[in-house]
C-alpha cells in the first residue's frame, strides 16, 4: 500500500465558476503509478468547495441558483462583523457543500458514473489561486 500525495493549483474567475478536475486528477493517477485505489481531492480554501455533478450548461446555472436560494447575497451575514469582506455567503456555501470528496479508482482512472465529474467550485465573491490536494492510497 502506497500513498502519494500532489497537489495543483487553479485559477478561478468568479463567484459559482466551476471548474472540471476529471481529467487532471485522472492525469495524476497514472503518473503516480498506482493501478487501484482510492483518492482524495480536498480543497485548502474554505470559501470553495469539492463535489461531483454532470458537467453541463444546464447545470452550470442551475446549481448557482439553487444556492443563491440557501445563501442569498443580499441578506446579512454575521461574518461581516469579525471580517467586513462582503463573502459570509461564500463561507456558507462552501461549507454546505464540503471541502473534499473521495472517488475509487482501477486501472489508473477514476470510477465515476457515466456523467458524473468531479468539479471544484468558486464560492468567494471574486476569483483567485485555488490550491487543490489529491491524495492517492493504492497498490
Amino acid at each position: 500500500m502506497n500513498i502519494i500525495t500532489k497537489e495543483i493549483t487553479i485559477k478561478t474567475k468568479h463567484e459559482n465558476q466551476m471548474i472540471d478536475l476529471s481529467d487532471d486528477i485522472n492525469s495524476e493517477i497514472k503518473s503516480s503509478g498506482l493501478e487501484t485505489g482510492i483518492v482524495t481531492i480536498f480543497t485548502r480554501h474554505s470559501t470553495g468547495a469539492i463535489t461531483t455533478i454532470e458537467y453541463e450548461p444546464g447545470l452550470e446555472k442551475d446549481f448557482p441558483a439553487m444556492l443563491k436560494r440557501i445563501a442569498p447575497d443580499d441578506i446579512f451575514y454575521e461574518h461581516e462583523n469579525t471580517w467586513h469582506d462582503g463573502n459570509g455567503r461564500s463561507h456558507v456555501k462552501a461549507s454546505l457543500i464540503g471541502s473534499s470528496i473521495t472517488v475509487p479508482f482501477k486501472d489508473q482512472k477514476l470510477l465515476l458514473g457515466q456523467w458524473q465529474h468531479v468539479i471544484f467550485l468558486e464560492c468567494n465573491i471574486e476569483g483567485r489561486d485555488r490550491q487543490i490536494v489529491f491524495q492517492m492510497i493504492g497498490n
